[in-house]
């Protein structure tokens, strides 16, 4: 049986490449190519800046509640088919049916929903300077890059699409080249919506590709997320031609839980931030602070909830709650920090191994691993693995849990549990974190912004903020009055 070859998608059609190079694609359930997508070559790359110049022009002469308007049909367009494309995001990522059913494609089609109601509203200032004045106007960059990351594939090239498109850009996105259709399928969503030929182009491939986008002197911006060295060469890369940059990039975050929480309901939060969608989620809580008065009804509960509650097994099956990893090369690498934890000290409280579930033998699953015992420089503390591993550890002091937690070049989330309301706000507001919770873990709606202190990110996603991201401001000097001259 043969499988399917995706084009990149330029200029509101599918476009063949001249090399022919593809890549395949495989799901991560079953170890299976599912199918090829074609790597934009030179001709494609050329063709995607011509068609976004193209885009542009029309998008950006648009009034901005006329692309309100084309933007909420595609957000219409997004709800009817769901279901639709969260099988495409299961097949792709490994995660849950139950998971993208509910989240991924609505989530996504939230972001442009509310970047769509916000496009009409940017408005410039007007001040007058003795007897003239000026005033300002908000104006869009021109051709915006997207880098996707493979774990919320359609979520993430919404969330980048659409505060570029509200605000009159053309967007270039490059998906992971492990899950690259969600894009595809976004971008022919676009097209019906209305959207003009050339305004959301996706091109494929590697890191190649990612590199020839952020070079380009024709793209104004870049917007990645991903992990945080291929970040900095993003970075450094942009600088070439002063490039603006948003960075959504790793974390390893914390959870404090004090003694006075409501534990139930902080191992739920601790479960959600490191097994939902395998653990793949850069915002997951991986350090779990726990005071030692409720740290053992803490830990009990945890391992009684992880080995019964968890299913794994084929991410269709709608009663499965734990996926499959990316690849087998990540798998292994999850393992290694897992074998690593073991050497430096740590004790298993729970998993710890690779997992072969009956209804997908071939997939690439580890068990819900639980840590116990850490300290705070074990591997397994200081570096983000990206899969199931959680790693608990003890405290009893807030001004000394507060230092710990902080103790990372990273700062992307945080959290806190306690019922004491001073201390929930004194603490999170010492976390050294872009994105934080008070007795909660994982929510991120549209309209809170997203983005993390330190090496965790520069900008931010989401939220008002973001759409002055996507715009630059031009200030225009009124004269009134005759000019003053000395010559």
């Amino acid at each position: 049986m043969t499988t399917p070859v995706y084009e990149n998608f330029i200029n509101g059609h599918f476009l063949k490449n001249q090399t022919g190079d593809t890549f395949a694609v495989k799901n991560p359930a079953t170890d299976e190519v599912i199918y090829h997508v074609e790597i934009a070559d030179e001709f494609i790359q050329n063709a995607a800046i011509e068609s976004a110049k193209q885009g542009f022009a029309a998008w950006s002469a648009m009034t901005p509640i006329e692309r309100s308007r084309i933007l909420l049909k595609a957000v219409a367009i997004l709800r009817e088919r769901n279901d639709e494309l969260a099988k495409v995001e299961v097949l792709d990522t490994g995660k849950p049916w139950q998971e993208a059913e509910c989240v991924d494609v609505e989530t996504g089609a939230d972001v442009i929903e509310y970047f769509a109601g916000l496009a009409p509203a940017q408005v410039g200032q007007q001040q007058m300077v003795g007897n003239d004045f000026y005033y300002t106007r908000k104006e869009p960059l021109g051709i915006c890059a997207g880098i996707g990351a493979w774990n919320y594939p359609l979520q993430i090239a919404c969330w980048k699409s659409g505060p570029a498109l509200a605000a009159g850009n053309a967007v270039i996105f490059k998906p992971s080249e492990e899950t690259p259709l969600g894009a595809i399928k976004l971008a022919e969503i676009f097209i019906e919506a209305g959207v003009p030929a050339g305004v959301f182009n996706v091109v494929q491939g590697a890191a190649e590709v990612g590199q020839w986008l952020t070079a380009n002197p024709n793209i104004e911006k870049v917007s990645f997320t991903g992990e945080v060295g291929t970040g900095k060469k993003v970075m450094a890369s942009a600088a070439g031609s002063l490039k603006d940059v948003t960075m959504e990039l790793g974390g390893k975050s914390p959870l404090l839980v004090f003694d006075d929480a409501d534990v139930s309901q902080a191992v739920s939060a601790a479960m959600l931030g490191n097994f939902y969608t395998q653990g793949e989620i850069c915002t997951n809580c991986t350090r779990i602070y726990v005071h030692k008065n409720v740290y053992q009804q803490f830990i009990d509960e945890l391992k009684t909830r992880t080995e019964q509650n968890i299913i794994a097994g084929d991410p269709m099956d709608p009663e499965v709650n734990l996926g499959a990893l990316i690849s087998k090369k990540h798998q292994e690498l999850v393992l290694g920090y897992i074998d690593k934890g073991i050497q430096e000290g740590a004790t298993l409280l729970t998993g710890g191994k690779a997992l072969s579930p009956a209804s997908a033998p071939n997939g690439y699953f580890v068990e819900p691993t639980v840590f116990v015992d850490c300290k705070d420089d074990m591997t397994i503390v200081k570096e983000e693995i990206f899969g199931p591993v959680m790693s608990v550890l003890v405290f009893d002091d807030e001004d000394d849990v507060i230092l710990r937690a902080n103790d990372t070049h990273l700062g992307l989330a945080a959290g806190v549990f306690t019922k004491d309301i001073q201390r929930a706000h004194r603490v999170i507001h010492q976390l050294q974190a872009g994105i934080c919770w008070i007795n909660s873990y994982g929510n991120s709606p549209a309209e809170m912004p997203v983005g993390g202190y330190k090496q965790s990110g520069i900008g931010r996603e989401n939220g008002i903020e973001t759409l002055d991201h996507y715009t630059q401001t031009k200030s225009i000097y009124v004269g009134m009055s005759n000019i003053e001259s000395p010559f």
